[in-house]
């Protein structure tokens, strides 16, 4: 038994030692690159830097955009997460708690979709939001990917909606509650969980979006961040400014690590709390 244990620890223990290589060391090589000179980089990629250049940063705010689009990303995410995170909360109520002719037939479409790579959808996508001229629009991104549902998000959502009794909407259809102020009152409220989670998914392919605001956008000014860093990158085949470009890197990551640190735990509890039917 004594020496199970020590194989499991011992287990941790390199489990702990990869996951620190493959993701932590990284992390760091880019953030003491990006405090260096340009001819420190170039002189030597391991060395640390002699002098920090904190300068780097403020450069590649302005000079690569990086201000400018993450102004931008602000905007396309925060719209597109409420609205978006909204109409699937609906979307899961109407399949898991209300009865209606045709509810298996769409689901069952639902779950055809999950078969079918997105990237199919891109050419009558393009052809819609050009009829309705909504490309190189920010708004029209937003109401492009606001008014997309993805049936993973729906199909986690109506796990925590089913899990909850049916006796709640009866007593409140009992006290004269109609659907809309069961659905606010009642069903929201005791999905938070499940809301939160499902936002926390948003975010994170909301904000690593780079596809659709690449094809949608023409406009440098309108540029998302991850549009803005591709740009910053291509620009580096004609001047060699790594160390501007690691910078730029480390703000774009600066949210998501600031969300894995104050809202993992969110996830987690999220992820599994659908599993267990009440």
């Amino acid at each position: 038994m004594q020496e199970r244990r020590t194989f499991v620890d011992a287990s941790w223990y390199v489990l702990l030692l990869i996951w620190s290589v493959s993701i932590l060391f990284p992390l760091l090589w880019v953030f003491y690159e990006s405090l260096k000179t340009n001819q420190e980089f170039f002189h030597d990629v391991w060395k640390l830097p002699t002098d920090l250049q904190w300068m780097n940063y403020g450069d590649a705010w302005t000079e690569y955009g990086i201000g400018s689009s993450m102004l931008n990303t602000v905007y396309y995410v925060g719209v597109s997460l409420i609205v978006g995170t909204f109409l699937t909360a609906i979307n899961a109520y109407v399949l898991t708690r209300l009865e209606f002719k045709g509810k298996k037939l769409l689901w069952g479409v639902i779950m055809l979709s999950l078969f079918l790579p997105g990237i199919n959808a891109l050419v009558p996508q393009y052809i819609l939001m050009r009829d309705l001229h909504l490309t190189n629009s920010l708004t029209g991104i937003v109401v492009l990917d606001s008014s997309s549902e993805i049936a993973f998000y729906l199909l986690m959502l109506s796990g925590f909606m089913q899990s909850l009794p049916k006796e709640l909407e009866e007593s409140g259809a009992i006290d004269g509650a109609s659907i809309f102020q069961i659905f606010f009152k009642i069903i929201l409220p005791l999905c938070t969980a499940g809301i939160v989670t499902v936002a926390i998914f948003k975010f994170l392919a909301l904000y690593n979006n780079f596809l659709g605001p690449f094809i949608y956008l023409g406009d440098p000014d309108k540029y998302t961040i991850g549009v803005a860093m591709y740009q910053a990158s291509q620009i580096m085949q004609y001047k060699a400014d790594w160390v501007t470009l690691f910078a730029g890197l480390m703000i774009t990551m600066i949210p998501l690590v600031l969300m894995y640190i104050f809202l993992q735990r969110n996830i987690m509890e999220g992820a599994t709390l659908g599993a267990v039917k009440g």
